[in-house]
């Protein structure tokens, strides 16, 4: 009979989220259909699209994504070159299809990136451009803004080119594949050049101070019959092939600051009193950040399967705040850099879900040519630090509501019960809102789950990094709220 119970309140819950995260699009008045305005553009534009002369299909180009994508914004092509390598790196070539001015350039404008909710995505473009027309599917000719990086021996960047071509990808194959065939030794050589080139990268990201959040991936799944989180560390692979993003989006940072007009993504370093809280808190945990190592090397030694390693993973995103864009034209920015990465760097790698990219594509391929930064490129950049701001903070709040609903559905029959946690931030006071004690507002914090992986709000006197007992006292699926209160320091 209790098994009957639990088994009921589990398929109410389960009920009950799937109507809450079913209406996320109206919650956060997420934009729904294309206009008819804008799809007629968006087919005119298909229909007359015409491939740049430039062909490169004789290379043979590969995708690596997540199994089931279809907007794909990247292809590469790796090889030996003298000394060095040479890679070939595609991106979609989404300017093409969208007018300057345009109903379509309007609505891309307003929504400024691809939006992901667990029944679906929002795209920032029609689906027959950005899931067919304009995206980098094998075994079709597409338009492509192609990267040429000729490297050394030791991955550094001898030279840049950007200039557009027709490309034909050979292959849609996934991390979890190739990370198999590169660890069998069966992979082809391009792939090998993948890992290579890859771990090499990273050692110059280490060199110059960068760093890396390697947290486990974290997305909402469905079995057909419950929503749940699936959480899993990031392949190697993965870090290898984010290693050519990163050198992309440097080269274009470059680029654009050698040009004198651009947009780069910029974050400033960690203040001194971050920096001695998060080192507080790796003492605490018993993993001390010693002062001569640099953080991103300190960071990418974590292991993200140690609870409290993890805990300090998430902690260590207090380092990385501050993250917007810079636009400049004419006047080079006083702060250029991109704290986490060490270096300037762009948005330039997935035009197909983030607007910033198509007019960073059009800006470096500009100054490649030789040619003048096209107007509608120049005029736009003033306002698309805003438009990013507010597409990213409301990518954040979808994220986090949709989240926090399968937080609260995952845990709502066990309300009362006492979990074993580390404390990722510790207590401030309270905001008005009451305390766990109905007594008014109190201290809380930040507290990460042993098991299940959750991350939720604790009232209580916590200090930063120390093991906890919390009690839940609040699983409210329908107001996306988790709560717990202190129950005592663990054993």
């Amino acid at each position: 009979m209790k098994h009957s119970r639990l088994d009921a309140k589990v398929h109410e819950s389960q009920n009950l989220l799937a109507q809450v995260l079913g209406q996320l699009r109206v919650q956060f008045d997420l934009p729904a259909e294309f206009p008819p305005q804008v799809m007629a553009e968006a087919r005119q534009a298909v229909s007359g699209h015409a491939l740049p002369p430039a062909d490169l299909t004789g290379l043979p180009f590969v995708t690596i994504d997540p199994p089931g994508s279809t907007d794909l914004d990247q292809a590469m092509y790796l090889e030996r070159a003298e000394a060095g390598y040479r890679v070939w790196y595609a991106i979609a070539d989404l300017p093409s299809f969208v007018v300057p001015g345009s109903a379509l350039d309007a609505e891309t404008r307003r929504r400024g990136q691809t939006l992901y909710v667990p029944d679906g995505r929002i795209p920032l473009h029609p689906e027959i451009i950005s899931e067919d027309a304009g995206s980098l599917l094998p075994g079709r000719n597409r338009a492509a803004y192609v990267w040429e990086f000729r490297l050394d021996r030791q991955a550094n960047v001898l030279s840049v080119a950007l200039r557009r071509a027709t490309v034909r990808s050979q292959a849609k194959l996934s991390y979890a594949e190739v990370q198999q065939d590169i660890d069998s030794g069966d992979a082809p050589e391009y792939l090998q050049l993948l890992k290579e080139i890859g771990l090499k990268r990273i050692e110059l990201e280490r060199r110059r101070g960068g760093a890396s959040l390697n947290i486990p991936d974290q997305e909402i799944a469905h079995d057909g019959r419950h929503y749940f989180i699936v959480s899993s560390p990031p392949l190697p692979v993965e870090d290898w092939n984010a290693q050519i993003s990163l050198m992309t989006g440097m080269a274009a940072a470059q680029l654009m600051l050698e040009a004198g007009v651009g947009i780069l993504r910029t974050m400033p370093a960690p203040d001194t009193e971050a920096e001695a809280h998060f080192r507080r808190q790796t003492q605490a945990l018993d993993h001390p950040w010693a002062e001569d190592v640099p953080y991103g090397e300190y960071l990418r030694g974590l292991d993200a399967s140690d609870p409290r390693q993890l805990a300090l993973l998430h902690a260590a995103a207090s380092l990385f705040r501050g993250a917007g864009y810079t636009a400049f034209d004419g006047q080079i920015p006083e702060e250029k850099l991109q704290s986490a990465i060490a270096a300037p760097y762009a948005h330039t790698t997935a035009p197909l879900r983030r607007l910033v990219d198509r007019f960073v594509l059009v800006i470096c391929e500009a100054h490649c040519a030789g040619t003048e930064v096209p107007q509608w490129a120049r005029d736009a950049l003033p306002d698309l630090p805003r438009l990013m701001s507010v597409s990213d903070q409301l990518a954040a709040r979808v994220d986090r509501a949709a989240f926090d609903a399968v937080q609260a559905a995952l845990l709502s029959h066990r309300v009362g019960e006492v979990f074993d946690a580390v404390v990722i931030s510790g207590s401030r006071p309270g905001n008005g809102q009451p305390a766990a004690n109905g007594n008014g507002s109190g201290p809380a914090g930040t507290i990460q789950l042993r098991h299940p992986a959750v991350t939720a709000r604790c009232y209580g006197v916590l200090e930063s990094g120390t093991a906890v007992r919390a009690r839940l006292i609040e699983a409210d699926i329908a107001a996306q709220t988790i709560r717990f209160e202190l129950d005592g320091a663990a054993t």
